[in-house]
């Protein structure tokens, strides 16, 4: 997905890829004429490179991102950030000793669409937060039952079915691969929160990782709040736009003391609302969509020393890990987890 964006800027000279898969050693090499092509992520890291995208399963996130960043790189990491809080909160102090940036691939928060929500926040507030709402869908049933490859704009480079579906390298289903997402926009429009309590349930159906999610959250500033992920019909789709992907059935619900904001990603609606009259409503056509070159061009930017701003900096990341951690423990233990005992496990 970012290397065709980091290839369409003159600014930017692709140095160096690693993978371990032949056919896209031989494509990146003959095909995209990328100098350095290895299996040895030593041979990438030599470069002394300004930026690293790290793209590998989500199980290496950890080793990678702390490598490119010892190295002295800027660094965006694919999603899920790490697969356990320890580790994510360990690369966030990282980036903060090196001086450097840190990004998670949270498309959603560098659209104009989540923008204005988070423009409006800081100017008018919607008082204390007092219940989030989550609700979220994706037609990948396939991907997650290992029928069906993930899509991608290059064949030669997709990844491998354990990336998503084997657990100890994917640290989950549809909860790491998607939900991700969506609480990265919330902890960026709200960075104030973090879990407490999680209690969790989740459908497996007959595949080996979670299809379905239902978690209850209780929040550090005492509010509650519930996220809902599923894995939709195969091909489900509400846009009639002609868009690069099928919609995610995204809905975002924040109620504050004061005020309240909703964020339609599927049907492209803005809605913010506040007890003094002030009220913003607004039909977007294609605001909702997700795209995946905000988190790439922000890397190179701030690489550049272009001002410009990290809206999914390794807090953001960590807050996320910590929720999905604790969903998962949860679902293990039969009951709810706090706050003590995810930051306390490895």
């Amino acid at each position: 997905m970012h290397i065709p964006i980091l290839m369409e800027r003159e600014d930017v000279d692709l140095v160096a890829v690693c993978t371990q898969k032949e056919d896209a050693l031989k494509h990146l090499k003959e095909e995209l004429k990328i100098d350095i092509v290895s299996k040895n992520e030593e041979d990438v890291l030599d470069q002394e490179l300004d930026a690293i995208v790290v793209a590998s399963p989500p199980s290496l996130h950890y080793k990678h991102a702390k490598m490119a960043l010892e190295s002295g790189a800027n660094v965006l990491c694919e999603k899920p950030f790490t697969l356990n809080p320890e580790e994510a909160w360990n690369l966030d102090k990282l980036a903060k000793q090196k001086n450097k940036e840190l990004l998670i691939a949270f498309g959603w928060n560098y659209k104009e669409f989540t923008d204005e929500a988070k423009s409006l926040i800081s100017k008018h507030g919607i008082g204390e937060v007092q219940h989030s709402m989550v609700q979220m869908a994706t037609p990948i049933r396939s991907l997650l039952k290992t029928t069906e490859a993930f899509s991608s704009p290059d064949a030669s480079v997709m990844p491998d079915h354990n990336t998503w579906t084997n657990p100890n390298v994917s640290g989950g289903g549809y909860a790491p691969a998607q939900l991700s997402h969506a609480l990265g926009v919330l902890y960026y429009l709200f960075p104030e929160l973090r879990v407490e309590e999680v209690f969790s349930l989740m459908n497996f159906e007959d595949a080996r990782v979670d299809l379905h999610n239902a978690i209850s959250i209780k929040f550090n500033n005492g509010s509650t709040g519930v996220v809902s992920g599923a894995t939709s019909p195969d091909g489900s789709n509400y846009s009639d736009l002609e868009e690069w992907s099928p919609r995610h059935q995204l809905v975002i619900r924040i109620y504050g003391s004061e005020g309240q904001i909703i964020l339609d990603y599927e049907r492209d609606f803005f809605w913010f609302y506040k007890e003094d009259g002030t009220e913003i409503k607004k039909n977007w056509p294609g605001g909702g969509l997700y795209e995946c070159d905000g988190p790439a061009n922000t890397l190179i930017d701030l690489s550049l020393n272009i001002k410009t701003k990290n809206k999914s900096d390794a807090e953001v990341g960590a807050k996320t890990v910590e929720t999905l951690w604790g969903a998962y423990k949860s679902v293990d233990q039969k009951k709810p987890v706090n706050r003590s005992q995810i930051v306390n496990e490895k």
